[in-house]
């Protein structure tokens, strides 16, 4: 099972320096935004960069262009509203990241995960036709979840069979529960998802180095 963590704390930080580089960036954006007014205001979120999709109208009540700025599809990656948000995300890439950072190489999973999280906000805003605001890393982690799919399947180093169930469960749940959940957005999820697969089945093109 490559999904149980043994490091001790000043092993983990050698062995995966993006993840906890990613863990520390997302726990001091919560920090801020709670000191700035609060994780769960959407206008904290909004000046931080939170995801949005509005009508004219709400647009300019609230000072925002019409169209979410470029800035805002990677923004949002690193914004949790409220601390289950943020403890629920950040466990899943504690656990999950790992073995994926050591397979592809810390620089390539950097890009890989925030390009996961980008085609997971532009999915929620393309597919949305109703008003939404959107923060969270869960784009990313679908779509690291979704490199361990390709790996499972298609990959040279595939995944051992307890993993790989692994990966399948918690993905058929997690999509049952964005469905059945109502506030839970199950477009950036599915475009994490998605979009983690086409990334990793590029990657498995020019394996890393040292994999």
């Amino acid at each position: 099972m490559q999904f149980i963590r043994y490091e001790s704390f000043r092993q983990y930080l050698k062995l995966y320096p993006i993840t906890s580089l990613l863990i520390a960036a997302n726990v001091v954006m919560f920090i801020v935004l709670t000191f700035y007014g609060s994780s769960t205001s959407v206008p904290t979120l909004l000046h931080f960069g939170a995801m949005y999709k509005l009508d004219a109208a709400s647009a300019a009540s609230l000072g925002l262009p019409a169209a979410p700025a470029i800035w805002r599809f990677f923004a949002a990656v690193f914004l949790h509203s409220g601390p289950y948000h943020l403890l629920f995300n950040m466990f899943n890439l504690l656990v999950f990241a790992p073995p994926l950072e050591r397979t592809i190489g810390s620089l390539r999973y950097l890009f890989f995960y925030v390009l996961a999280g980008v085609c997971g906000n532009l999915a929620s805003y393309l597919l949305h036709g109703d008003i939404f605001f959107g923060v969270g890393a869960s784009g990313a982690i679908y779509g690291i979840y979704a490199a361990y799919l390709y790996m499972s399947f298609f990959g040279a180093r595939r995944l051992d069979p307890s993993s790989k169930q692994t990966v399948i469960t918690i993905v058929a749940i997690g999509v049952v529960y964005s469905i059945a959940v109502p506030g839970i957005d199950i477009y950036a999820h599915l475009g994490g998802l998605i979009g983690g697969f086409l990334l990793m089945a590029l990657l498995a093109r020019r394996p890393h180095r040292n994999a």
